[in-house]
């Protein structure tokens, strides 16, 4: 029922790695529980994956939803991605790449992601020399993957639409103070736990 996949969002929220998607220092970025997600923010999600991913709680919500379906790896690759875009030190660079080919393109990749055979060989190519952008053609490859796939199946799970309901609907004040002792309200209690 939607009141048990709303649980288990919220269940699946409160684990610290799934919103944990701090910076390379190992800082962990708090979102305090004061702060709420407008329905407005919520529904800008339904009109693209960037809108989605680029959101904090959005991106938390979509992960939820991935794990839910053992697809993780896809946003995790992602992510990864914008984070290694983001290294200062060129000494850095091959590490890091050499860390995010060995989780997710290699064939004995512990996430594994779906790559055709000639984006897996020419990032295998560019790890010879590690650039910023040697990732850029899978990661691409990746999200036109989620987009066309799960973000679609997102948008019509109750992990989006429970979000997405307007205030109150098929939610009595009971079951949600029941749920979470700190509830701020049914639509944005879920991600509120990403705090």
């Amino acid at each position: 029922s939607a009141k048990d996949m709303k649980h288990r969002l919220g269940v699946l929220l409160q684990k610290s790695d799934s919103c944990d998607y701090s910076s390379s220092q190992g800082k962990k970025e708090k979102v305090s529980p004061s702060q709420r997600v407008s329905q407005e923010e919520v529904k800008k999600w339904a009109e693209s994956l960037e809108n989605l991913i680029h959101h904090d709680r959005g991106l938390a919500a979509f992960r939820a939803f991935l794990k839910s379906e053992y697809s993780e790896e896809n946003i995790d690759f992602w992510v990864s991605c914008e984070e290694y875009k983001k290294t200062k030190s060129p000494a850095k660079l091959s590490p890091k790449a050499r860390k995010i080919y060995d989780e997710f393109i290699s064939v004995q990749a512990t996430k594994e992601v779906n790559l055709d055979s000639c984006t897996r060989e020419k990032t295998s190519h560019n790890m010879l020399e590690p650039t910023l952008s040697c990732f850029d053609e899978a990661q691409r490859k990746i999200f036109t993957l989620m987009e066309k796939d799960s973000y679609r199946r997102f948008l019509k799970s109750p992990y989006y639409l429970d979000l997405v309901s307007p205030p109150g609907a098929g939610c009595g004040p009971e079951s949600c103070q029941r749920t979470h002792a700190h509830s701020l309200d049914c639509n944005s209690n879920i991600i509120s736990q990403c705090a």
